[in-house]
């Protein structure tokens, strides 16, 4: 298992916005798609303790827990063959096996089209997420230091003259729209 703190920054943005930064970075031809399987118990468990789980597909199958702290998110990761993705997928899975004691199943899926560019000490990330008939789209700035992402996000917000919203994570996101 491998196990790191993510500190990031985020902000739901337009669809212009979202285009008028691709051409400003010369982002446009250099995007890849992932997608996130979200899984939980039937009682939602996991959500309600703020814990995410999710197979991503990106290059390979990864499964992450994603665990909400006063800085970030503790993440703790395993890398799946796409067979043992495939029958999780399907089947749901023991969730042991990352150490969360419950069975889940997958809930939902969401469908990012991402780009990505070094910004100051950190990376910043241009996303267009498709999930449950919905398109939205989001800036995420990946930092090291919490105090100092926090400044050159608000910075980046400022100098692109983009209002920053109250974040709400994508599997949050996708999880509220299926309620809808």
């Amino acid at each position: 298992m491998i196990s790191h703190l993510e500190i990031e920054f985020k902000t739901l943005i337009d669809e212009k916005t979202y285009n008028n930064l691709l051409k400003e970075f010369n982002l446009l031809d250099k995007t890849f798609v992932q997608t996130n399987y979200y899984f939980d118990t039937k009682n939602y468990d996991l959500m309600d303790k703020k814990t995410v789980l999710r197979i991503r597909k990106k290059d390979q199958y990864k499964l992450t827990k994603k665990e909400k702290n006063e800085l970030g998110n503790q993440e703790t990761s395993i890398y799946l063959t796409d067979e043992e993705a495939n029958k999780m997928l399907k089947n749901g899975f023991d969730a042991n096996i990352i150490s969360e004691d419950c069975y889940v199943n997958l809930v939902t899926s969401l469908k990012t089209t991402r780009t990505k560019t070094n910004y100051k000490n950190g990376i910043i990330f241009f996303d267009k997420s498709e999930y449950n008939g919905i398109t939205d789209y989001e800036i995420e700035y990946e930092a090291l230091d919490y105090e100092e992402g926090k400044k050159d996000f608000i910075e980046f917000l400022k100098l692109h003259n983009i209002l920053e919203k109250t974040p709400v994570s994508k599997s949050k996101r996708a999880f509220n729209s299926l309620k809808k």
